[in-house]
């Protein structure tokens, strides 16, 4: 196998808890993983990517790490993540995992240490403390700052929840233990790192005012936001990059939001991260012209290395909740997985699973994300549908019973038998080469492309009347073509 082997692989992405549970308390684990990886190399993806098993009080589900180089018993132990990559190999399929290096836990050693240490002192200096906060806002609303006791004199900066402080990546205690909690991970034979918020990591200077005014977002404004994507980001990934290149095969992909894509460019230069998640194709409209807009704006920005491509994760609306259909998502599969570079896929979007609209009374996590979060249904019926013997910890939907993976393998016309077919082709078919794309002339609302130096052509009709198909064997359709064989709304073909 290629050394840079994620230059072309799809990669599953693993929400643990709710993937499978094998104890029966509703919650996923690592062993459930482990019993469920002869489906994934069913579905022929390449590797899978775990989001994080590390011991944490669960404020933000996992990204609230007490613990970077142990596994929490809610997920299970050590011993079962070895056992999990050593299954994992076993059924030909790599493994990445989640790193969190913009901040830890409150419940860390470390920070413990430092609120019970003095302003000034060496446990403060790992984290952001200061007397007068600034006017920073957190991701998740309100001030990021918070007074550490009523008789302290500091704060403490929190880009995202007061239980997740943010490091001060001006420490070099805090560069050094990142580099051993790598080569922990890589010691045990991880193949990669995802890099959790990789577009922070540096604060501006000083820790200067916003000049833009609250209640914005990351990407609202075009001023400079001063709390991510600083200069001095790119040299703690240099630094990554340098433990990384120890360890032959290993790669790092990072979640890069920043104002434009030149900014962006800078994050996969040769020395930093191998990938990046661009996510213009997942925020993206059912629109054929901001399609191709985007498609050739990530292919631009990625420049020689390879672009990334999802339409789903676990932050976003599932993608027949967010295109307003299934037959529009199953669409949108073949246009990400017909495109030159990675393809990383969302565990569920293979079974055409839609948000559940959840009770107030369930929501247990910051930003209103668990309705794209609810557990898979694997077969059987309620509550559980095989994915645990119990109460799953979020409420499955009656309609997940016709959506169970057991009953879609059985059915040619399912959106799971679509991603395997679809998977497969990628995977074997000569026509999937070629890092550039060829727009064609399409009709209005549609596009279509080729792979460059092959024969793979993609369209999709995004219109509202069936259109002819270009010239070719089809190879795949999203859906049933008209009697007449033209393409219908909402559609996609690969054609040879």
């Amino acid at each position: 196998m290629r050394a840079d082997w994620w230059a072309e692989a799809v990669v599953y992405q693993v929400y643990v808890r709710s993937f499978a549970d094998s104890d029966g308390d509703g919650v996923g684990d690592l062993a459930g993983v482990r019993s469920r990886l002869g489906y994934l190399e069913l579905l022929g993806v390449d590797a899978l990517w775990l989001s994080p098993v590390y011991p944490s009080p669960g404020v933000d589900h996992g990204y609230d790490v007490s613990d970077p180089r142990d596994v929490d018993p809610l997920f299970g132990t050590l011993d079962d993540f070895d056992g999990l990559l050593a299954d994992a190999r076993a059924h030909g399929l790599r493994v990445v995992i989640d790193l969190v290096p913009n901040h830890t836990s409150d419940q860390h050693e470390w920070f413990r240490a430092a609120v019970s240490a003095a302003p000034g002192s060496p446990e403060r200096a790992r984290y952001h403390f200061r007397r007068e906060p600034n006017n920073w806002q957190s991701v998740f609303g309100g001030p990021a700052w918070t007074r550490v006791a009523p008789e302290d004199p500091e704060y403490y900066l929190h880009l995202f929840t007061p239980g997740q402080p943010d490091l001060n990546w001006a420490n070099p205690e805090v560069r050094e233990d990142l580099e051993k909690t790598l080569r922990f991970w890589c010691d045990r034979g991880v193949d990669g790192v995802r890099i959790d918020v990789a577009h922070g990591l540096a604060k501006a200077d000083g820790l200067p005012d916003d000049p833009r005014q609250p209640g914005w977002t990351v990407l609202e404004q075009d001023t400079p936001d001063p709390r991510f994507d600083q200069d001095g980001v790119h040299e703690v990934h240099r630094a990554i990059r340098g433990v990384l290149d120890q360890y032959p095969g290993r790669m790092a992909i990072g979640e890069v939001t920043v104002r434009d894509d030149a900014r962006w460019s800078a994050y996969v230069r040769p020395d930093e991260l191998h990938l990046a998640f661009h996510f213009g194709l997942l925020h993206c409209p059912f629109d054929a012209e901001e399609i191709r807009a985007c498609i050739d704006r990530t292919l631009l920005a990625a420049g020689s290395a390879p672009a990334v491509w999802t339409i789903a994760n676990h932050d976003n609306p599932r993608p027949p909740t967010r295109y307003g259909s299934l037959e529009r998502a199953r669409a949108m599969a073949l246009i990400a997985l017909a495109l030159p570079g990675t393809a990383y896929l969302y565990n569920g979007e293979e079974l055409g699973l839609p948000d559940v609209e959840l009770p107030a009374a369930v929501a247990r996590e910051p930003g209103g994300r668990e309705g794209c979060r609810v557990p898979l249904p694997w077969e059987g019926k309620g509550p559980g549908y095989g994915f645990t013997s119990g109460e799953p910890w979020l409420p499955m939907p009656e309609s997940y019973g016709a959506l169970t993976a057991a009953d879609q393998l059985e059915d040619p016309d399912s959106t799971l038998s679509l991603y395997r077919q679809a998977l497969e082709l990628r995977q074997r078919h000569p026509a999937f080469r070629g890092d550039r794309v060829e727009w064609f002339g399409a009709p209005d609302g549609c596009l279509a492309f080729r792979r460059v130096g092959t024969t793979l052509v993609c369209a999709l009709n995004a219109g509202t009347r069936p259109v002819p198909l270009p010239p070719g064997d089809v190879l795949l359709t999203s859906g049933p073509l008209t009697d007449c064989g033209d393409l219908p709304p909402d559609t996609a073909a690969w054609l040879a």
